[in-house]
């Protein structure tokens, strides 16, 4: 955990004592300068807003909307913070707009977002794509397809490489999961997850597994896990994932992709295994509490605790807590005992570029805005 977990901790707090009040208001043509802790991309401001709402430590932000001219930083969205919770300076700048984390406010943490942005793509991050009469079918596409988050179609104006892509509709993924930044081995810290439970109208089911089993080559990604399980459900919930392998003496998780064959080999120390597609998976990783492992980073604040269940409870309980660590009495510096460090990363789809580009039409899944429109 050491120093990095502290401090971010110290923010977090100090954010939360003097930010506390609910601020909707968006400021056109104001920049906060300074205060960066990260730069991401966003279509629009409300999104921006939204992606702030969801990082751990963001008090406050400032999107650099399409008609800005001085440079080529179209969409982007500067997440901020400061101690007090407060922009450090405002300025007047054309072209910006600026605001605050909803996180005060009373707001959804799986919000609809149903704009659908004309001549702007959303770069990169493509696992599919078919052709579709309009934006409006590409859209029914991705929020059918349950790993599409958001989608690009070139509509029947596009011609910059000839005709042959004009209604093209490419879907494209981003973690709708927790995806925990860090997982290593510390002594005198218990780390764990959320217990609210996951609504599915899947039936349960066991995931498969290989104990000490690698399936070499074939690597899309490597992330963090807490567990081989843990590896699994990121597997399932990727586009394109077929099947892991994890490796329990660093926590990598190596996602693979091979429709074509999966050879295996025996290995100490290494799980592998196959995603679920058409079921929801037993969640019982998640009821694991992790003694001696640490997730460090991602803090939206500490409080002191007297032991890691009241932790776990207290990230339950709390609907913006997905994750969590607990120093205990056996933490190494005695002034950070018995402290509950709840964490939180961001869900929402977010593409990963977001540029100017004409005579195409980008948006996202219309899953969460159907799901508030059903009794």
């Amino acid at each position: 955990m050491g120093t990095h977990l502290i401090l971010v901790g110290l923010l977090s707090i100090c954010s939360l004592s003097f930010g506390q009040d609910c601020n909707q208001q968006l400021l056109e043509n104001v920049d906060f300068p300074g205060n960066d802790i990260t730069s991401l991309f966003s279509p629009d401001v409300e999104h921006c807003q939204q992606l702030c709402t969801q990082h751990s430590s963001c008090n406050f932000f400032t999107f650099v909307r399409a008609d800005w001219n001085k440079d080529d930083r179209n969409f982007f969205c500067y997440i901020k913070a400061s101690p007090n919770g407060q922009p450090t300076v405002q300025a007047p700048l054309q072209g910006v707009t600026s605001g605050f984390s909803l996180k005060p406010c009373s707001q959804d943490l799986e919000p609809c977002l149903s704009t659908v942005y004309q001549n702007v793509d959303f770069t990169g991050a493509d696992y599919r794509a078919l052709f579709t009469a309009d934006y409006e079918e590409c859209q029914r596409a991705c929020t059918q397809d349950t790993a599409c988050q958001f989608f690009t179609l070139l509509d029947k104006a596009f011609t910059s490489f000839g005709n042959r892509y004009r209604f093209k509709c490419n879907l494209k993924f981003s973690w709708p999961v927790p995806r925990i930044p860090v997982v290593e081995k510390k002594a005198g810290v218990t780390s764990g997850f959320s217990q609210i439970p996951r609504i599915s109208q899947q039936s349960m089911c066991q995931g498969k597994l290989f104990p000490n089993t690698d399936i070499p080559g074939n690597d899309i990604e490597n992330i963090p896990a807490a567990s081989a399980e843990h590896c699994q459900a990121l597997c399932s919930a990727h586009s394109v994932c077929t099947y892991f392998s994890f490796a329990s003496n660093n926590f990598n998780c190596y996602m693979k992709k091979n429709n074509e064959e999966m050879v295996t080999q025996a290995k100490d120390g290494v799980t592998s295994g196959l995603p679920a597609r058409f079921c929801q998976l037993d969640n019982a990783w998640v009821q694991v509490v992790y003694e001696n492992v640490d997730f460090p980073g991602s803090d939206i604040r500490f409080e002191p605790m007297d032991d890691a269940d009241t932790c776990q409870r207290t990230c339950t309980q709390d609907a913006f807590c997905q994750f969590y660590s607990y120093t205990n009495n056996n933490f190494g510096d005695p002034n950070y005992r018995r402290r509950c460090y709840l964490k939180r990363t961001i869900t929402m789809p977010a593409p990963p570029k977001v540029t100017k580009v004409a005579n195409v039409v980008s948006g996202f899944q219309l899953r969460n805005c159907n799901s508030k429109t059903t009794v």
